[in-house]
């Protein structure tokens, strides 16, 4: 089991070659407040002077620390130009530069701190990786994190206690770290930052350690002993007491393995029946122990999250497709699937189906039988038409000459009115199909030839090549609707079947009216013209007489309805202009003085014929509105959709397939080529990943 934690360290170096963290290795993050000694745990962890020193912040980017044990023998076997002793470090910035200059580590650690974060106090998220060869040291990964702080200096920020908080989550949240929380022993441990943060990513404490550093520090008469036991703050994982050298110590260059020893006499002397399970060899071994069993937990995820992240960049790469070798078979091939794929959107056989909203062909049936066939039923037949508006066209189409039937040319002329209402909805619903053969375009650019996105040039020529096709129908399309409804409006037919029946109905309904309307009149009116003449059909006697009986017949009764002559639509208490004295007309009647009423109540017959043309007009405007629903879908399918899938691949071939075109087309854009490299880079190094974790199998590690 030893050896899983250089596998984890294999695992990093190769996720570190392609600068990824998509893969939240097993790892050990230490978390402590400013000067807590985090930095002198991870030297005492190590058996080294190699971080740097000073007052106030001085880790301000994480560290990932990789501890790697080597034999003293095995030495020679690492051995890269020129390097003596048996440790040393390399960091993943400078590549392969060996460090066995424990101070040059030093040195470039601060070199390249203060290169991201400045000089002046700064912090950056951006990490620092160093990795250390050693025969005293055990297999361990830590990641040393900026102290926790309160007050900002130099040119840090307001914010910095936030930034610093939001670093250290960021790390502590991986579910598979382990978090080294360290806290002061001179200091209240129920007031440890570092504990408090641990809780908020770990409430349970299974994956928190803690460490009390600077026991040689508390108030005189006062010990660690509760703290130690865990009879203070418990944690799960443990508690470990250590002691750190002074800053004097550090001054006069006391070593590190002189410190372990006088820190194993103190707490021989202090803590003797808790010396075992404290300082700072018990420490080492504690988190080498805890890691392994931790990435032994961790590695079925872990190999499960490696193989879904080789599937998707497989996939990833399959997309950004092989370099252009044979420029024309490329150029013919996108065509051609651009073709098939707008074709198939279309008829609804696409690969990729939109599942968040109708596209295509289905919202062309949508636009046909709902939205347009709705439209169409919310015209009304009478919509606009009034009653004197029909009375109106009654009269004029009469002339001068009174009519005893309802004028067949005032049917005409209001029923194509109201025909012509149906043009514009038809308009509209060309449009609409044609706004979503646009949209067509963009879905098979965006889900259905991904390949496209690698040649910005040829999308854009496809794209403009289907709109002119597109705007080159349109006005065919709307000449054709525009020419349904015009024949419609060129033939009344009062023939047709279903407008015979209709008027059949109609007559037999106003001829049974009419018969009813007799049976209700009085007796004493006189049913036709023979009632007012004698017996041998002469008129009576007497002019006076004669003139009697026309009076009820002309005068009141003309008057009472207001319809008999021309003097009983003048308003009450008015005379014609000739009646008045001294009127220079002489007798002579000006018409177009006389006001009209803008409402007034009709006669019966004038009631009956507007009835008549009413239903006249609704049952040919259905008639018509039938054949408009019906037509019109057939005329955008065959004049704008069918004419484009026919058309398509033609017109694109005739288009673009030019010898001259090739090499403009099928530039690919400026960042596919390092996309490219990336995700081949990344496929790799997940492919290496995969077999690391095999080879665990086969040796019965895991």
């Amino acid at each position: 089991m030893e050896a899983l934690i250089p596998v984890i360290n294999k695992l990093q170096d190769v996720f570190n070659t392609v600068g990824a963290d998509i893969i939240q290795l097993p790892q050990i993050a230490v978390v402590g407040t400013q000067s807590s000694g985090k930095s002198s745990v991870l030297e005492s962890l190590v058996g080294r002077d190699l971080l740097p020193r000073g007052t106030g912040v001085v880790t301000r980017r994480p560290l990932i620390l990789q501890l790697v044990h080597v034999e003293p023998g095995d030495a020679r076997k690492h051995e890269d130009g020129g390097r003596e002793g048996e440790e040393w470090g390399k960091f993943l910035h400078t590549k392969n530069q060996i460090f066995s200059d424990f101070d040059e580590i030093r040195q470039e650690i601060e070199n390249e701190t203060e290169r991201i974060s400045g000089t002046n106090k700064g912090i950056s998220d951006d990490p620092i990786h160093l990795k250390i060869f050693s025969p005293h040291v055990v297999n361990l990964t830590l990641v040393d994190l900026p102290g926790i702080t309160k007050v900002p200096v130099g040119d840090q920020p307001n914010d910095i206690e936030v930034q610093i908080k939001d670093l250290i989550l960021k790390h502590i949240s991986n579910p598979n770290c382990i978090i080294l929380a360290v806290s002061a022993a001179n200091t209240d441990m129920a007031t440890s930052e570092a504990l408090k943060v641990a809780r908020e990513v770990d409430p349970d404490g299974r994956r928190t350690l803690a460490v009390v550093t600077k026991l040689d520090l508390m108030d005189a008469g006062t010990d660690a002993m509760d703290v130690l036991m865990g009879r203070v703050i418990p944690v799960k994982l443990g508690l470990i007491g250590v002691v750190n050298r002074s800053q004097l110590d550090i001054n006069n260059k006391k070593s590190v393995a002189d410190a372990i020893r006088d820190e194993h006499a103190f707490l021989q002397k202090k803590y003797p029946s808790l010396a075992s399970r404290n300082g700072t060899k018990y420490l080492a071994r504690t988190l080498n122990r805890l890691l392994m069993h931790h990435i032994r937990d961790c590695l079925p995820e872990l190999k499960a999250r490696i193989n879904v992240l080789a599937s998707q960049y497989q996939s990833l790469l399959s997309s950004y497709g092989e370099p252009v070798e044979d420029q024309s078979s490329t150029l013919l091939q996108l065509i051609t699937k651009f073709a098939a794929e707008y074709c198939n959107t279309i008829e609804g056989t696409a690969k990729y189906i939109e599942t968040a909203e109708l596209c295509g062909g289905a919202r062309i049936c949508y636009i046909f039988h709902e939205t347009f066939g709705r439209t169409l039923e919310s015209v009304d037949p009478l919509g606009g038409l009034g009653t004197i508006d029909i009375l109106t066209a009654i009269r004029n189409a009469t002339g001068p000459r009174p009519s005893l039937f309802v004028p067949e040319i005032s049917f005409e002329l209001l029923v194509k009115k109201q025909v012509k209402r149906l043009e514009e909805p038809s308009l509209r619903c060309v449009e609409l199909v044609h706004e979503e053969m646009q949209r067509i375009i963009q879905h098979c650019s965006n889900y259905s030839t991904q390949e496209l996105q690698r040649f910005p040039k040829l999308h854009e020529a496809i794209v403009e090549v289907v709109t002119s096709l597109l705007r080159k129908r349109l006005p065919i399309t709307n000449d054709m609707v525009h020419n349904l409804v015009a024949i419609e409006l060129a033939y009344i037919n009062t023939k047709h079947p279903d407008f015979a029946d209709a008027c059949g109905i109609m007559n037999n309904n106003i001829e049974e009216e009419r018969r009813n309307r007799m049976r209700e009149l009085p007796s004493a009116v006189p049913r036709d013209k023979s009632a007012g003449r004698g017996p041998a059909g002469e008129p009576p006697a007497g002019g006076a007489d004669m003139e009697g009986a026309k009076a009820p017949s002309a005068g009141p009764q003309g008057e009472q309805d207001g319809t008999g002559n021309w003097r009983g639509m003048l308003k009450k208490g008015d005379e014609a202009p000739s009646s008045r004295p001294g009127s220079p007309l002489r007798g002579a009647v000006n018409l177009l003085d006389v006001p009209v009423p803008a409402a007034r109540k009709l006669s019966s017959r004038e009631q009956r014929d507007c009835e008549v043309i009413e239903r006249l007009i609704k049952s040919y405007f259905l008639i018509v509105r039938k054949n408009i629903q019906d037509s019109v879908p057939k005329a955008v399918m065959h004049f704008l959709v069918n004419h484009v899938k026919d058309s398509l691949q033609s017109e694109l071939v005739g288009q673009l397939y030019k010898l001259g075109l090739l090499n403009e087309l099928l530039t690919e854009s400026e960042d596919m080529a390092q996309r490219r490299k990336e995700a081949a880079d990344m496929l790799q190094a997940l492919q290496k990943a995969s077999q690391v974790i095999a080879e665990i199998r086969e040796t019965h590690l895991w």
